[in-house]
């Protein structure tokens, strides 16, 4: 065990723009790690991490086996409604029973055939941002494609009209920003704002969807049925919110770092050039080598240990998915990118394992694909005007902007 390791410094910029040298300072020093400043366990090793994910021990939540009083902590603020109704009722915070019920209800809706046909729109939305950014001679790739494709896609499959999309992306980011460690009250007021709009306008989709059905994923969410077990409105509105959170954070993030990172790695963007088929390598090489998602955390509902350190119950584990993707137990020579390290053996964790793996990974994979594979085939010799800074949060990590041209 080591008390506050002084590498890892989440509020501090340059520890954001490249966390990958405290890492392995984390896990020289040991499997789990005492960071006092947020009052939780650090675990930066791979096989742990891997391990914890799947360990029944542990929960999104323990409010399906203790109080808050019981467990040690404080309930939410009354403030912080309606944040904490919406993001409680999402399957990502629930536990079994509740988070097999409504995943199960939930996968009837969003299958895989739900995926597969969403493939042209993909397609037709990434060839005509690509090529619009293509042919203004350049711009901010994030605001120009990264961030419009994935909203679009979801917004596409939840039915929601093309008028009211410009809605989600604010209302994403504001909710998203309590997912930050120690969120500030000002983002705190901006998260519950957003949880009170993005609700109350869904509730008005669904309303309009009960009367007059479609074939669009909030449809098939209120036919979706399990024994005569529905869900219900307010397990279907934090279903949606999920989806385009979950849905596009990743996705937006790996778009702009994964450029970034082919930029400063030209040797490697040949390659793709030269073998597209390379593509499918190069994406989950993206998606281990610098992770949009860098830690999920858990609450220990019984004593677990971890490398000898007993980590009592009512503790909090932060597990460093960032530093879990470079362990060199798991992926050889893991801080050079090399987009022909082979999918299959890319054992990395960016969409989780076990019971809260994300069920969206096929859309990222797909969305992803379509735009790199859009940019290598259509608009080649795309490079980087100016060096971008990174937004100051570390627990969805990505950049401010991505200005390129041609």
């Amino acid at each position: 065990m080591n008390d506050s390791p002084s590498a890892f410094a989440p509020w501090s910029p340059s520890f954001v723009a490249d966390p990958y040298p405290a890492y392995e300072a984390l896990r020289a020093g040991g499997r789990a790690h005492w960071f006092e400043p947020t009052k939780q366990w650090l675990i930066p090793h791979h096989d742990d991490v891997n391990a914890l994910l799947r360990d029944r021990r542990l929960g999104r939540t323990y409010l399906h086996r203790f109080t808050h009083e019981e467990f040690g902590r404080q309930a939410p603020p009354p403030e912080h409604e309606p944040f904490t109704t919406l993001n409680g009722n999402g399957m990502l915070d629930l536990e079994a029973p509740a988070h097999s019920r409504i995943r199960r209800l939930v996968a009837k809706a969003f299958t895989p055939r739900t995926v597969e046909r969403l493939a042209p729109t993909v397609e037709r939305l990434a060839a005509e941002l690509v090529t619009g950014l293509y042919a203004d001679g350049g711009g901010d790739l994030l605001a120009r494609v990264a961030e419009p494709l994935p909203v679009a896609v979801i917004a596409e499959m939840l039915g929601i009209p093309a008028s009211d999309r410009p809605l989600l992306r604010p209302w994403s980011a504001a909710i998203t920003g309590m997912f930050e460690l120690n969120p500030t009250e000002e983002s705190a007021a901006a998260a519950v704002r957003a949880s009170e709009e993005f609700s109350a306008y869904l509730r008005e989709l669904i309303a309009a969807r009960r009367t007059d059905p479609g074939e669009d994923l909030i449809s098939a969410l209120i036919a979706a049925q399990d024994e005569g077990d529905k869900l219900s409105e307010q397990e279907m509105v934090s279903t949606c919110v999920l989806l385009l959170n979950a849905g596009h954070e990743a996705t937006v993030n790996t778009t702009t770092v994964g450029w970034l990172t082919l930029f400063r790695h030209p040797d490697q963007l040949q390659l793709l050039y030269d073998v597209p088929e390379r593509l499918r390598d190069g994406v989950e090489e993206m998606l281990r080598y610098d992770t949009p998602l860098q830690m999920f955390e858990r609450w220990v509902l019984d004593d677990i240990e971890v490398g000898g350190t007993v980590i009592p119950r009512g503790s909090e584990v932060a597990l460093l998915f960032g530093s879990a993707n470079r362990d060199p137990a798991v992926f050889r020579d893991p801080d050079r990118f090399d987009v022909t390290r082979p999918a299959a053996d890319n054992r990395h964790l960016t969409f989780g394992a076990g019971i809260h793996y994300c069920l969206g990974a096929p859309l990222a994979r797909l969305e992803l694909s379509a735009s790199f594979g859009t940019f290598l085939r259509d608009a080649p010799g795309m490079r980087l005007l100016k060096e971008p800074q990174w937004r100051p949060g570390y627990v969805i990590r990505g950049v401010e902007e991505l200005q390129v041209t041609w």
